[in-house]
């Protein structure tokens, strides 16, 4: 049965987790054990489900799944002994282990599952006929969907079905572990979004470039650049243009925009009518359809790859060029004003060594296996 139109909400009550149940002979194999991966494996784990864990030889996310009671093999071994098989591996691998691993032990009636679209969409994983190929996309770190599921909550999720199975090899069809996968994270707890595969692909590079990493970034860079430019402390214009933009953004989260505009000052409301219509100005949306279209058309994904195959240089050199930044030094002196987030971090990182059923932690972003947001 195919999922319902784009846009429907799936609440609980309609995506039942019981064709993945260990008690139904299905096993899932999470490939990858990272930020994703490992919150993926411990709330299927928890929900019910058999999980595996797939991995390289001797890698460090491998020891620690085993560390936290997990069967692990080879990628190859782990993904031929599953019925879903669960892809959360850094993006810029997905071709290179389909085409040299993941092809040939991928039989018809299997269920390739991603936590992005990025390589379904560009064709990085290209699943033969009788394949079936879904995406549930959690909104949200490892970290996150891991704290939620263990508070009895869930954030949401896109799912697509982007491609079913058939044939007489088939077992269950790719809608209705699609939807077992969504409910035994937790994400139709308060209720997960159908989409496409372009979809979450699309609106996540789009909104990763636009507001939440590159726009945020470059607006918060200039602006400190600015107020130093002029004679301020660069401590107080660390505060004023990163430090605090946490605070507007937890009001946004929480309330919205309407509702941070009626938590905020009226001085503060006031400058967002001032200033917001400069900011973003005809140019900017301009440059802003520009992004839209090189994400739909595939140069921004042939840009990455090219920048992964030879060792990510361009991503390096900008890595080194924010971490040598005037920025760092004075975001270090005002962080060390607030002890707690240090302590915080520890307690982060504490949790994620401890036992498989306490709060999970979603590993560091550069992890081998996993680097999934």
């Amino acid at each position: 049965m195919p999922l319902p139109p784009r846009g429907t909400v799936i609440h609980a009550p309609d995506a039942p987790i019981e064709p993945l149940l260990a008690d139904a002979g299905r096993t899932v194999a999470v490939l990858g054990y990272g930020n994703q991966g490992r919150a993926h494996a411990l709330n299927l784990r928890d929900s019910g489900v058999r999980v595996i864990v797939g991995g390289r030889t001797g890698s460090e996310a491998r020891k620690r799944a085993e560390s936290e009671g997990f069967a692990s093999f080879d990628l190859a071994e782990a993904a031929s002994a599953a019925d879903l098989v669960v892809i959360a591996l850094p993006d810029e691998v997905h071709g290179r282990v389909w085409g040299e691993t993941l092809a040939s032990a991928i039989r018809p009636g299997q269920v390739l599952g991603v936590v992005h679209g990025f390589s379904l969409h560009h064709g990085e994983i290209d699943p033969p006929p009788g394949v079936g190929a879904v995406l549930v996309a959690p909104k949200g770190p490892g970290r996150t969907v891991r704290e939620r599921f263990l508070m009895g909550q869930g954030i949401p999720a896109i799912i697509a079905v982007h491609q079913e199975t058939e044939g007489p090899d088939s077992g269950p069809d790719a809608a209705s572990l699609c939807l077992a996968w969504a409910a035994g994270l937790g994400c139709t707890r308060g209720g997960s979004i159908v989409g496409s595969v372009a979809d979450e692909t699309d609106t996540d590079l789009f909104g990763e470039q636009t507001v939440l990493c590159g726009g945020l970034t470059g607006l918060i860079l200039a602006a400190f650049e600015i107020l130093v430019e002029a004679g301020y402390p660069p401590e107080v214009a660390y505060i004023e243009c990163c430090h605090e933009a946490k605070q507007v953004c937890d009001l946004i989260y929480h309330r919205g925009l309407a509702g941070m505009r009626a938590a905020i000052s009226n001085t503060a409301e006031f400058g967002i009518d001032h200033a917001a219509p400069r900011l973003v100005n005809d140019r900017v949306r301009a440059e802003m359809r520009a992004l839209l279209a090189e994400i739909r058309d595939g140069r921004f994904a042939e840009r990455l790859k090219t920048d992964a195959d030879a060792g990510f240089p361009d991503l390096h050199r900008h890595r080194q060029a924010t971490a040598d930044h005037p920025i760092e030094q004075a975001g270090r002196t005002v962080r060390n004003l607030m002890p707690w987030l240090a302590e915080d971090d520890a307690k982060v990182e504490a949790s994620g060594a401890s036992d498989a059923h306490h709060r999970g932690h979603g590993g560091a972003r550069r992890a081998t296996e996993d680097g999934q947001d």
